[in-house]
């Protein structure tokens, strides 16, 4: 037999053992609206109790993927592959040890928060003076309220840890930021120093170009002096008006 005769009458044995196990079912309840949040526990996503064993899990697994598989569900592909990618990721779960173990305390601290909230509705009750039974005390409304308290536990941690992921993402953009305007700075310090480096000999000459002017400058300046050098004086030159009064006088 093939592998796809195999997985065809594997497929076909599910489906007479368990009738409401059909494909469309099950796509449309792994797909319902807010199933964000209610498949995190993955229990409810294999529908199988808190304290099944992995074996038993193992097998749920499988009769769920048969059904759901995109290969058998051609026509419905795109949806199929999600169904299929949550009832995968609910298996791994419970196949790592203290996933389950987490997943199995959840459901520990929630039926112990489920017995102080019916204590303390008890309380109020008798307080009003009545001793009418509450919702909880039967198995439907119980497991009822079991489900709204584990699945709201489970929502917050999923909460928390987005939460605590963006904050270590900021944190690391941060510091990503922080060493980029580090790296820059120094890049930009070193090519500063490259080029005090390359135009050294440069400057060296231009100084020395500079004092030697200087030098002569001020060298030519003494010979001037040394020589007696003086420079002629300057004629006071007399206007029109006084050269005509001296001529009158005559």
């Amino acid at each position: 037999m093939s592998d796809f005769d195999q997985f065809y009458s594997d497929l076909k044995n599910t489906e007479k053992k368990d009738a409401t196990l059909t494909s469309k079912q099950q796509i449309d309840r792994l797909l319902r609206p807010g199933s964000t949040y209610l498949n995190l526990n993955p229990f409810e996503v294999l529908q199988i109790d808190p304290e099944t064993d992995l074996a038993a899990a193992r097998k749920k697994y499988k009769q769920l993927s048969l059904l759901i598989h995109p290969d058998r569900n051609a026509a419905d592909i795109e949806r199929a592959q999600k169904a299929f990618d949550v009832i995968k990721k609910s298996m791994e779960q419970l196949e790592d040890p203290d996933e389950l173990s987490k997943c199995r305390d959840m459901y520990t601290e929630a039926r112990a928060r489920l017995a102080i909230a019916m204590s303390e509705k008890r309380r109020k009750l008798k307080k009003e003076g009545k001793t009418c039974p509450i919702e909880e005390d039967s198995p439907e409304g119980y497991n009822k309220a079991l489900w709204a308290t584990v699945t709201r536990m489970f929502a917050d941690r999923e909460k928390k840890r987005r939460t605590l992921e963006e904050r270590a993402n900021e944190e690391k953009k941060r510091l990503a930021d922080e060493q980029r305007t580090a790296a820059e700075k120094r890049k930009r310090e070193e090519e500063f120093q490259k080029t005090y480096e390359e135009t050294r000999d440069e400057r060296r000459g231009s100084w020395r170009d500079f004092v030697s002017k200087k030098a002569k400058k001020a060298s030519k300046g003494q010979s001037f002096a040394g020589a007696g050098f003086r420079p002629p004086k300057t004629k006071l030159e007399t206007s029109s008006a006084s050269t005509h009064t001296a001529t009158a006088k005559k």
